[in-house]
């Protein structure tokens, strides 16, 4: 796949991850013929406009839509080759406090995706997923696996067949990105510079981290090398939060106040039950789709947690993360 011979559309793409990767995408020796930016937020789209380059070299186009607006997507989706999915409901409690909304935009949104995709004759679409998908506990959770259930069963209305075969649909599975839209580090330094104490609800509590650098590239490969039906896992550091509140608010006295419903103590990118479809690409893991159970391998049975997953990152390195995200 040559990036300049594509045209490319990222649903919300005016969010801490759709700028990221607008902004490498855009920088690239050969950049993509096409980029398109569904939102439906104009403001968020006319700031992100006035920090373009003052010459893309990038036809460069901005669309208001919902991905609930089936005919607006499809519409979108004329002419293009490579769609990201990034746009979802990403906050718990809103999650929570609106089940119906969130499951409009994050299931029901996600099958409005796929289902333009394959009328519009894209080639590879790329759903950006978490790690609070797996065995979820809390709604947000919930509707990201009925997304990703969705894409992988996407891949029965691809036509051709080997390198020919289109469309495709893979998933990319990550944790708490550095510096997104409603990280806890802002909240910790506010909590700390207001009373002195930080809120955490437990000590024990640990998490994957990875940077937007580091989630942007992985996408890139990841939807050159897609075949369809893949859930690709990218191999990421853990943290412990209470590292996390001695880095962004050092001398900060910590209160307790216990976890909260929808919370896990640790967050799981690969249940035991998915090991068996999983293989080890050096950089990352891939989940294949369930095979027979004949050619399963019933010898692993392990799972990917953010509490087993040592050395885990220093307050300094937790330091240099935070300096280094986009702020």
């Amino acid at each position: 796949m040559d990036w300049d011979e594509t045209e490319i559309l990222i649903t919300g793409g005016t969010g801490s991850l759709g700028k990221a990767l607008t902004n490498k995408l855009l920088a690239m020796p050969h950049p993509p013929r096409g980029l398109r930016i569904y939102s439906r937020d104009e403001l968020k789209q006319w700031q992100m406009k006035q920090d373009l380059p003052a010459a893309p070299r990038t036809d460069v186009a901005f669309l208001i839509g919902d991905v609930r607006d089936g005919p607006r997507l499809k519409r979108a989706m004329e002419g293009v080759d490579v769609v990201f999915h990034a746009a979802a409901m990403k906050h718990v409690p809103a999650c929570e406090n609106d089940p119906e909304e969130a499951c409009k935009t994050n299931v029901l949104g996600a099958q409005n995706v796929i289902n333009a995709a394959v009328d519009c004759g894209v080639k590879r679409v790329l759903n950006v997923t978490t790690d609070k998908a797996v065995a979820p506990v809390n709604l947000y959770g919930a509707t990201k696996l009925c997304a990703e259930k969705l894409f992988i069963h996407g891949n029965i209305y691809s036509k051709g067949l080997g390198l020919h075969r289109f469309p495709r649909f893979s998933c990319c599975r990550y944790g708490n990105v550095v510096g997104s839209r409603g990280s806890v580090a802002p909240l910790f330094q506010k909590q700390a510079r207001e009373t002195g104490r930080v809120q955490v609800t437990d000590v024990r509590m640990t998490r994957f981290w990875i940077t937007l650098p580091q989630v942007v590239a992985f996408l890139l490969r990841c939807v050159k090398r897609m075949e369809g039906g893949e859930i690709f896992v990218p191999k990421m550091r853990s943290m412990r939060v209470v590292d996390l509140v001695a880095a962004v608010a050092p001398g900060a006295e910590m209160e307790i106040i216990g976890i909260r419903p929808g919370e896990k103590l640790a967050e799981c990118l690969i249940l035991a039950e998915e090991s068996r479809d999983t293989t080890d690409e050096g950089e990352a893991y891939v989940i294949r789709p369930s095979r027979e159970p004949a050619r399963r391998n019933p010898d692993l049975d392990w799972s990917y947690t953010s509490d087993r997953n040592g050395p885990y990152l220093t307050v300094e390195e937790l330091r240099e993360m935070l300096e280094e995200a986009p702020q």
